[in-house]
């Protein structure tokens, strides 16, 4: 049984009180110090110390600025209201089903201007036909033991989608070549799919790379990722759907998803390894 989401919470707010513990240290002052540098009671930075005390933004702020590390509050407080919001998503995949996760991010879709997506296992849920996304939703309901709304998460997912073509935003695909070869459905859902991809590559604010296996990398594959904007990540592992909104963090998948657009195929190229992936489904 997975650990219950309050420990992977709890978890985070002791990986950030031993951040701010370090900062103190580093900066050679004592907890009493600290305390008047930022005008509260010695017993509350031990007890944000010790993460038995969330702090706030204001609180870490005040922390940063007593131990002359002012640059390094933007991370901690991203990294403080991480832990919650992470929290909130574990439970709403594990409790209710796929419908409302495909629903739950639908405002940060239409609010979002330019959408890096780098995927390595599927082809990305913006481009994906509804058959190819009743397939693996179905899989990934059975794998989950969530509860089988899996025909209403793909009304969602389609109805989601449309901001690719009404929402006004930019996107950015580099796929894997193996993402065109996975069987996760028949091969005439799967031909369907493939055949999906190329026209939506003729849309105007879409560019598809696709990395091949014969390219010589600089840098490896990677679980997949979401970038929105300059502001926030959502990085896929098999346990979670990870929320990284630290600068420090997004900027280091923008390098990523910058070195991995410059290994992939576009235009032509890519086409054809569309159209030899079809032509492999026999």
């Amino acid at each position: 049984m997975p650990p219950h989401p309050s420990s992977h919470v709890q978890k985070a707010r002791e990986a950030l009180a031993g951040r701010l513990r370090e900062m103190r240290k580093d900066a050679g002052i004592s907890g009493r110090e600290l305390a008047v540098g930022c005008g509260w009671s010695e017993s509350k930075s031990s007890r944000i110390e010790n993460a038995r005390t969330p702090p706030s933004d204001a609180d870490i702020r005040a922390w940063c600025r007593a131990c002359a590390a002012d640059d390094q509050a933007p991370d901690l407080i991203a990294a403080n209201r991480q832990s919650a919001e992470a929290h909130v998503e574990w439970k709403r995949l594990q409790r209710t089903g796929l419908r409302r996760l495909q629903e739950s991010t639908g405002d940060l879709y239409r609010q979002t201007k330019t959408f890096r997506v780098y995927v390595s296992d599927v082809i990305p849920g913006f481009l994906q036909t509804a058959g190819y996304a009743s397939a693996l939703l179905s899989s990934i309901a059975d794998f989950r033991g969530t509860p089988d709304d899996v025909s209403e998460a793909v009304t969602a997912r389609i109805r989601r989608n449309e901001v690719l073509r009404k929402g006004g935003g930019r996107f950015s695909f580099v796929l894997e070549e193996s993402v065109l070869h996975y069987r996760l459905c028949a091969a005439e859902t799967m031909a369907a799919q493939l055949g999906h991809l190329l026209g939506v590559m003729d849309f105007h604010n879409v560019a598809v790379g696709i990395v091949p296996f014969s390219t010589q990398r600089t840098v490896w594959p990677m679980p997949t990722f979401t970038i929105f904007d300059e502001g926030r990540v959502h990085a896929d592992t098999l346990d979670a759907a990870s929320t990284l909104t630290q600068p420090s963090q997004i900027e280091l998948y923008a390098r990523a998803f910058e070195r991995l657009s410059q290994q992939a195929a576009r235009g032509a190229a890519a086409r054809a390894l569309i159209a030899d992936a079809v032509a492999s489904l026999g």
